[in-house]
């Protein structure tokens, strides 16, 4: 197996380091999987429908990475699945970002007495040659008879899906609700309207989004049962959504919340180059 790849785009570079920090906030552990035209970051913690992961991000590599190689365990099964802690590889892009702007970044799998990811970053330099800092960051190999535990999740049946307000108006009402209660009751309907809330034995607080447009979903069957105006709800821990909310910095061009009543959060994030899903699973005592 080999790998190695190379960002020379400092835009590039910072998007990468948020999607970083993204998964960083959201789990211990993620899965790497790297294939010849994209790479994933796979979180599985039980948090999906089925046995779907709670987290999938897909980054085109064509996007990042000025030079990509790999070489997987064969011809057959051309990908490489790598299981590593996520917050050290974040610590180690936005060390990078903290001191100076880096000319390039390089990723490869190494050997060091055990597999690793190799970043080696060339920073300028008042000198003639540029300075290289290089930093490795602990992976463990996936074999191949594990490889169907991340399997790409399947689209949930959901009663509801709109696009969410601005991501920034969403944080702030968020970060309030939550100093009330440990839950938030997301709720849409089919005719554009999200509502934010939270009940406790003392108070009960919402926040009404209208007219959010929505998307038109392939293979989807509306929800013709229930009336256009009746409300569909999933209860989540607001802690993970707020942590979600704010490590997504990315600027994607479209987020959508799709719910499956009383069972799950289905976040989606997509741009041109990322896709990001995220299953948040109702709460069980509230």
């Amino acid at each position: 197996m080999k790998f190695r790849g190379k960002m020379t785009d400092i835009i590039c570079i910072k998007q990468f380091t948020i999607i970083v920090n993204t998964v960083a906030r959201l789990a211990k552990v993620c899965v790497l999987r790297i294939t010849p035209q994209k790479v994933f970051f796979i979180i599985n913690d039980g948090g999906a429908v089925g046995s779907s992961p709670a987290l999938w991000a897909e980054v085109d590599q064509g996007h990042f990475f000025n030079e990509f190689n790999m070489e997987g365990v064969s011809e057959e099964n051309n990908e490489i699945f790598l299981e590593l802690q996520p917050d050290k590889l974040s610590r180690t892009l936005n060390s990078l970002k903290s001191s100076q702007s880096a000319r390039s970044v390089k990723i490869k799998l190494t050997r060091k007495h055990s597999p690793c990811l190799t970043l080696e970053a060339e920073l300028p330099s008042l000198s003639v040659h540029a300075r290289l800092v290089v930093h490795d960051v602990p992976v463990q190999l996936i074999p191949r008879r594990q490889w169907h535990l991340y399997h790409e999740p399947e689209m949930p049946e959901f009663q509801a899906s709109v696009y969410l307000p601005p991501l920034r108006q969403l944080k702030h009402v968020i970060e309030r609700m939550k100093t009330l209660s440990p839950y938030v009751s997301l709720s849409a309907n089919r005719r554009g309207t999200l509502v934010v809330g939270v009940t406790t034995d003392t108070v009960k607080v919402s926040t009404h989004f209208r007219h959010l447009p929505m998307p038109v979903w392939e293979g989807q069957e509306d929800n013709r049962e229930s009336a256009p105006e009746e409300l569909h709800s999933a209860t989540v821990d607001i802690k993970k959504l707020a942590l979600f909310l704010h490590g997504e910095q990315g600027g994607p061009s479209k987020v959508i919340c799709n719910i499956v009543e009383d069972r799950t959060i289905h976040l989606f994030l997509i741009n041109d180059d990322v896709t990001l899903q995220y299953f948040l699973p109702a709460a069980t005592n509230t």
